[in-house]
């Protein structure tokens, strides 16, 4: 089963008591590795942000209708004292709890509905090939990104550009776009080249390390600013179908000559880990 599906069902069902990550990836019967990746790239926000921002909109909702002790909401909704409560609530709707119980309008509030299963589309993918990959040293320019905000990568891919053919060591033209360190709040992100040693970079560049892992290949077809969709797809499709189980180890998409760079169009390939 769709592994966000499942953790939507399981969190909607169970929000009003203790839930924890751990306990959610389990209902789903996928690692908590698996689950954050797999929701993070389908809704744009963590598991458990998505958990805190239902449980305070419904909590919203119970003092929008004048509920008489805020301490008793707070507690129904997983806070222990009126102070963690407030300064949740605030950061999350921009005012006290006080105050909304004072004026009773939803109004002005980004209230987070459940996510509607049939918003979160799917894409029809290639069977990939399994492939032992080699292990690999890239160097390039990284950041670090939160699921709900992937719109900082293509400045990584300008940055890598104007150094292309000139990175000491650099190995072929093949370029890499590598997400790795995947955790629950987002994932580190590197745009770069294979290179024969560390040794000689310029301290600006950002390195990894890729060892030797088994992969299943994709092929993403079509304009790269639509490649989340093939992620979602096997994250969220063909792991779970396929009864493997994801490595823990870094996964790229790999940038050779069928892609068009000036056109952000043509084939690239998707490496995701997988346990041999």
């Amino acid at each position: 089963m769709d592994p966000v599906k499942a953790a939507v069902w399981f969190i909607e069902s169970h929000f009003t008591s203790d839930l924890s990550l751990d306990e959610i990836a389990q209902a789903c019967g996928v690692s908590r590795f698996h689950l954050c990746r797999a929701f993070g790239n389908a809704t744009g926000r963590p598991v458990m942000r998505y958990v805190r921002e239902r449980r305070l909109t419904e909590a919203a909702r119970q003092l929008a209708q004048g509920a008489p002790d805020i301490l008793s909401v707070a507690l129904d909704w997983g806070y222990g004292s009126h102070e963690a409560f407030t300064r949740a609530f605030r950061e999350q709707f921009g005012l006290t709890p006080e105050a909304l119980r004072g004026r009773r309008d939803l109004a002005s509030l980004e209230l987070v509905e459940p996510l509607a299963m049939n918003s979160i589309p799917s894409v029809i993918l290639d069977e990939p090939r399994i492939q032992r990959g080699k292990a690999m040293l890239l160097a390039g320019f990284g950041s670090r990104f939160g699921y709900e905000a992937f719109n900082g990568i293509p400045a990584l891919w300008r940055r890598l550009a104007s150094h292309l053919g000139h990175i000491p060591g650099q190995v072929g033209e093949v370029c890499y776009g590598v997400s790795h360190a995947a955790d629950e709040n987002g994932v580190d992100y590197l745009a770069g080249v294979e290179v024969a040693s560390f040794g000689d970079l310029p301290p600006a560049f950002d390195r990894i390390r890729i060892p030797e892992q088994v992969y299943a290949v994709f092929t993403h077809h079509g304009h790269v600013t639509a490649i989340k969709g093939t992620f979602d797809a096997i994250w969220n499709e063909w792991l779970p179908r396929s009864g493997r189980k994801p490595a823990e180890s870094p996964s790229f998409e790999r940038y050779d000559e069928r892609f068009d760079s000036q056109t952000g169009t043509g084939i690239v390939e998707v490496w995701v880990p997988v346990e041999g």
